[in-house]
This record gives C-alpha cells, sequence and structure tokens, in this order.
C-alpha cells in the first residue's frame, strides 16, 4: 500500500504540516471524481494528501519551485550529509561551530556543486543554520554562522511520493486560467504568507501579488491557507464595509528611504504625500 506522508518528506518552508490532519477532514466534503488544482504546489504535502484520500481524482500539483529535483537528489544529499556528520560531530548539539569547521564544511559543498552542479541548499540548511532559517545559494551560506543541528540519519528515498499527481510548473494565473471554467473544480491556494519570509521561493512576492490572490476566491471553490499575521481576513472586512474610498493615495508624491539594520537585514521609509485642498498630505512609515 502506497505510503501517506503527513509531513513533507524535506524541509520546506511553509509546508502545512500541521493543517494535515484537519485539511484530510475537510478532503472528505468532496466527490470522489473532484478535480483538485493546487495553485501554490510548494512541497507537494497537500497534492500528496488529496491524492492518497481520494485516488479516483485528478490532481493538479504546480511544482514552481522545482521540488521534484530535490527529491530526485536525496541519495546526492545524504552522501554528502554523511561527510559533513563527522566535521560537526566535535561541537555539542545546537552551539555554534568554529570557524575553521566551518570552512572546511563550506569546502565540502563547493566541491559538491562543483561535480555535480546542485547542492540542496535548503536541505542543507536546516542541518546548519539556526531553525527555521534557510538559504538557497554558496554565498548565502558563506554568511550564516553555522550550527551542529546536523541530521542525525539519512532522509528515506520518497519514489513515490508524487506519483499520479499530473505536475506541472507555471505562473499560478496561468493555471488557474486553465482550469476555473471547468466543472467540479476546487483550488488549492496555498501562497506564500504576507509579511514572512519568502526567500526561498522562486518568485518575487509582495503586497499587491498576494492581493492578486484573492480574485482566485471570487466565484469559485477553494481550500485556502492564511495566517493572521497578515491581517488578510481582517483587512477584506475592512474593504467591505468601506467600498467606495477608492486608492486616498492616488496623486501623491512618494519618497523613499533605504534603512540598514545590520548586513542582511534593512527596510525603506517611505514618505507619501500630496495638495489637497490647497492643504499638504503627509503620511510616513
Amino acid at each position: 500500500m502506497r505510503k501517506q506522508y503527513l509531513s513533507a518528506p524535506l524541509p520546506f518552508v511553509g509546508q502545512k504540516r500541521m493543517f494535515a490532519k484537519e485539511f484530510i477532514k475537510v478532503l472528505e466534503r468532496y466527490p470522489e471524481d473532484t478535480l483538485f488544482v493546487d495553485l501554490f504546489g510548494g512541497s507537494g504535502l497537500l497534492s500528496h494528501i488529496t491524492k492518497c484520500r481520494k485516488p479516483d481524482a485528478t490532481v493538479v500539483y504546480n511544482d514552481y519551485d522545482n521540488y521534484r529535483r530535490r527529491l530526485e537528489n536525496i541519495p546526492q544529499t545524504n552522501a554528502l550529509l554523511a561527510k559533513i556528520r563527522p566535521l560537526a560531530a566535535s561541537t555539542p548539539r545546537q552551539k555554534a561551530l568554529p570557524k575553521e569547521t566551518k570552512d572546511a564544511i563550506l569546502h565540502l559543498i563547493e566541491q559538491e556543486e562543483q561535480k555535480y552542479g546542485y547542492v540542496d541548499y535548503i536541505t542543507l540548511s536546516s542541518s546548519l543554520l539556526f531553525s527555521m532559517k534557510y538559504v538557497t545559494d554558496l554565498s548565502g551560506l558563506r554568511k550564516e554562522t553555522f550550527y551542529n543541528t546536523v541530521r542525525k540519519c539519512d532522509y528515506s528515498p520518497c519514489l513515490d511520493y508524487l506519483d499520479d499527481l499530473e505536475v506541472v510548473s507555471c505562473d499560478y494565473r496561468e493555471l488557474f486560467d486553465k482550469y476555473k471554467d471547468v466543472p467540479n473544480v476546487v483550488f488549492l491556494i496555498d501562497p506564500p504568507y504576507l509579511s514572512t519570509e519568502v526567500g526561498t521561493y522562486t518568485m518575487n512576492w509582495g503586497l499587491s501579488d498576494y492581493l492578486d490572490v484573492l480574485q482566485t476566491l471570487v466565484g469559485t471553490n477553494y481550500i485556502y491557507f492564511t495566517s493572521n499575521k497578515s491581517s488578510i481576513i481582517e483587512l477584506c472586512a475592512w474593504m467591505d464595509k468601506n467600498n467606495t474610498i477608492g486608492n486616498p493615495f492616488a496623486g501623491s508624491e512618494k519618497v523613499e528611504f533605504n534603512t540598514h539594520m545590520n548586513y542582511n537585514s534593512s527596510y525603506t521609509d517611505i514618505m507619501l504625500f500630496k495638495k489637497a485642498d490647497d492643504q499638504s498630505i503627509k503620511m510616513a512609515s
């Protein structure tokens, strides 16, 4: 019998493992012949669970972030971790690795990339960096402090994890347009969360992008994920009550100033201003 995963087999920011059991309950509400389209496929966990629970359903998985490549390279990743373990072994668990150990590990990783042309930096991040911190390339890894969080055992091969899914890789809007008028379709919508780290996704993502996703909810069957950090539900409720004001910033001018907190953290101060009724209206944040 096919194994059903309740968490993604490799680390992925924003995977829905905490929702897995509740998601299964929601799936039971839909007919067996439902078409499920996973617009932001991510780790494929939602698509995988859906196909396991609804084997007769068609499930379209949008692997925009190429999670498949990471799965295919599990043996290579295991081999690299096996070389890293003895280097980190002299440092207690969860403690920072000394510079010479970090340099030796970076040398191993650099050799690996030169030899194979690929390294799964996200998976390596979970074994070398502070909890929930991820990078996507060697230069990003060089900037970080290394910790002995190296996984003690190999990752299991996941040869059947994406079995029987229709796998595509495209912009979610293209996929939505393709299926929006198809009968009996349910969209799984799990976009990158607003106000959270999206550096590991292969896309640029801002407020307007996040709000654009809301258009996929209009008149459709969907299972949608968000968080209270985004305040999107509160925002939509406010817009519903104040839907006649338009854009209060229309016609204003903008001045920006970039502020650096440290070597890898910065934010942008914004001032918006315009003249209305001979009075200057200014806003700073």
